[in-house]
């Protein structure tokens, strides 16, 4: 069994500026407040979080989808690769992020739903809406 969760937040930028940091190092590591390595193409192999998060991205349609496979330490050997998919769309000023998460070894979707919002929501927050335009 997997389970799956689904994650909706907004912020002050441009569906650009968040696509850009979510697919560079340099924009990932500022977003995030943690080193990131990030090939920003499709097929491209990324880690964050000092190695705990890794994956290669799979599809990429330019400041509105980016899907990739996604693994952590936590996963077991045996544990199926999982997948996020996160969309942007910009309206009035903001961009409405969302995230989807499938494929979380069972039993650990709440882990990864307090991880989501605290090692990349609120920094983001704190890196979109506070920084000066």
């Amino acid at each position: 069994m997997s389970e799956s969760c689904k994650i909706k937040s907004s912020f002050r930028a441009a569906a650009k500026d968040i696509y850009e940091a979510w697919m560079s190092s340099a924009g990932h590591t500022a977003m995030t407040g943690s080193p990131a390595l990030v090939d920003s193409k499709v097929g491209g192999k990324f880690s964050a979080w000092d190695g705990y998060i890794w994956g290669i991205t799979l599809e990429l349609a330019p400041y509105k989808r980016i899907v990739q496979v996604w693994r952590t330490s936590d996963f077991g050997r045996d544990d199926r690769d999982s997948k996020i998919e996160i969309q942007l769309t910009e309206k009035n000023g903001e961009t409405e992020f969302v995230l989807i998460h499938d494929n979380i070894p069972d039993g650990q979707m709440e882990e990864y739903l307090e991880g989501w919002n605290e090692f990349y929501l609120d920094p983001m927050h704190d890196y979109f809406n506070g920084r000066k335009k």
